[in-house]
């Protein structure tokens, strides 16, 4: 940068020409002038025009600088009332601080910009979460807000080994983006590889973290989510404790949690808060829930179209007569049936709050019986239909929910050209592919293989949620010098 405040001045206003938002003006004080430049709506006003500038143009007045070291004195220990607070010579630099929010300050004879921290987005308080709702626990969610959603984090852990290392990703955007980690109990390994794949990115903006979870994936082809993200603070502090990695992104409410293993994505926050005996159950609903969101349809196929004879005579004859007068085939049936229900679905998504619940219910009833009545589907169809979508939902994360909607799909089409037989090559062939996956090194299907290395330590919260105490060691992902997360000091 110049000593000549104009030059300075004439490079800014090019930089920034035609941005109707920019806020800048040259005000003259005593036998010297200062400049400031900032974007409206992304600033505090009242700090900037009611306390800084008006104390700066005090302490000038009252004592002009004769050279520069009295003036960068006058700056840090009178003019300027704010811990932070920087210096800056490069313009690239300069002008990225303030499209970050910044305030750029620029003072005649001085060769260096004043970097003020006056960041005041328009933002969204502190909600309720609500893909992850509960009825025990805390009721916040994370914002748009990149420094609320840390401080809803380092709330949780008052620890000195909570770092957050912070980055801008994005060539247009710079997003600004978060590593958030407990520094001796994160495996030096994955931390290191998630640093990597992020510093490997190279796109024009960052929108939302959902692109950071893609971009950083080995797997893109997959359907299998290698991420997890959620909304809830407690539920990303809980597993920064275990000695995985929080990625928090700026504009985006949702923050990823890596590794993520398959066991993951049946934990809910809400386990945790109630008695262990209650939140087993509940976690036992949601894998036979899954399991049936994942083969009901399939097992249709087999069991009433290639196999009948496997099934009781009773029920058998109840189905028969129940086809009887449907003009549709079985197997284009329940195609089109499923197809329906995943249209309805969407379109319940896309539609304000009030309106997409009543379509939802009010549409599947009314198509289910209607398609009934006229004889187009069987009873017995909308009953598998019906029962496959609510179990659907009854898995936490969507991402994986989203997943066995892929493959329920791909074992429908392998049972009704092969049977039964077709039915379980198709199962195999999933349940190969899940064993062949990894998460930064860990097993996707931890602690269901390889669940020996802490002494089986992560089974004991997977299909059931045994006693807080009894759970002594941290799982897989954290650093082996900080296995232990529980000691009973009664005991001992």
């Amino acid at each position: 940068m110049f000593n000549e405040i104009d030059k300075n001045i004439k490079i800014f206003e090019d930089m920034f020409k035609d941005c109707g938002d920019l806020v800048s003006r040259k005000i003259p004080v005593s036998s010297t002038s200062i400049y400031v430049l900032y974007f409206d709506g992304m600033n505090d006003r009242d700090l900037i025009e009611g306390r800084i500038l008006d104390t700066l143009m005090l302490e000038i007045r009252k004592a002009p600088p004769s050279n520069f070291e009295n003036l960068t004195e006058a700056l840090i220990n009178g003019g300027i009332t704010t811990a932070d607070l920087s210096f800056q010579e490069h313009f690239e630099k300069c002008a990225d601080a303030v499209m970050s929010g910044e305030t750029l300050l620029l003072i005649d004879g001085f060769s260096k910009a004043v970097i003020i921290a006056s960041k005041h987005f328009p933002k969204r308080g502190i909600e309720k979460p609500d893909t992850e709702g509960g009825i025990n626990g805390p009721k916040e969610a994370f914002c748009e807000n990149f420094r609320d959603n840390t401080a809803l984090i380092r709330r949780r852990i008052r620890d000195t080994h909570l770092k957050i290392k912070q980055m801008q990703i994005g060539r247009r955007s710079k997003t600004d983006v978060g590593l958030v980690y407990l520094s001796d109990v994160v495996r030096p390994e994955i931390l290191s590889e998630a640093e990597k794949r992020l510093k490997a990115i190279d796109i024009d903006a960052i929108i939302d973290s959902s692109y950071l979870a893609q971009l950083m994936s080995k797997n893109k082809l997959s359907p299998f989510p290698s991420f997890q993200l959620t909304e809830r603070p407690d539920k990303a502090a809980a597993e920064i404790l275990e000695g995985r990695i929080v990625i928090v992104c700026d504009t985006s409410p949702f923050v990823i949690i890596l590794p993520a293993v398959l066991a993951c994505f049946y934990q809910a926050s809400e386990d945790y808060y109630q008695n262990y005996l209650i939140a087993s159950f509940t976690r036992l609903i949601r894998y036979a829930a899954s399991v049936l969101a994942l083969t009901l349809p399939s097992l249709y196929i087999c069991f009433a179209l290639f196999n009948p004879s496997m099934l009781p005579t009773a029920l058998l004859l109840k189905m028969s007569s129940a086809r009887e007068g449907v003009p549709i085939p079985g197997v284009l049936e329940i195609f089109l049936m499923e197809l329906a229900f995943e249209a309805l679905r969407e379109a319940g998504v896309r539609m304000p709050d009030a309106i997409g619940q009543t379509l939802g219910i009010v549409g599947g009833i009314i198509i289910g019986q209607a398609a009934v009545d006229a004889g187009l589907v069987s009873p017995v169809v909308v009953i598998v239909v019906s029962l496959t979508g609510i179990c659907s939902f009854a898995v936490p994360q969507l991402s994986l929910s989203s997943a066995y909607r892929i493959c329920k799909y791909f074992l429908m089409i392998a049972s009704a050209f092969f049977g039964l037989l077709g039915f379980w090559a198709a199962l195999v062939c999933i349940f190969i592919y899940l064993s062949s996956l990894t998460s930064f090194g860990i097993p996707y299907l931890y602690p269901f293989a390889g669940g020996d290395i802490r002494g089986d330590e992560g089974i004991k919260d997977t299909f059931l949620r045994l006693p807080l105490s009894f759970m002594k060691k941290r799982p897989i992902f954290s650093n082996n010098s900080q296995k232990t997360r529980y000691k009973n000091k009664e005991k001992s």
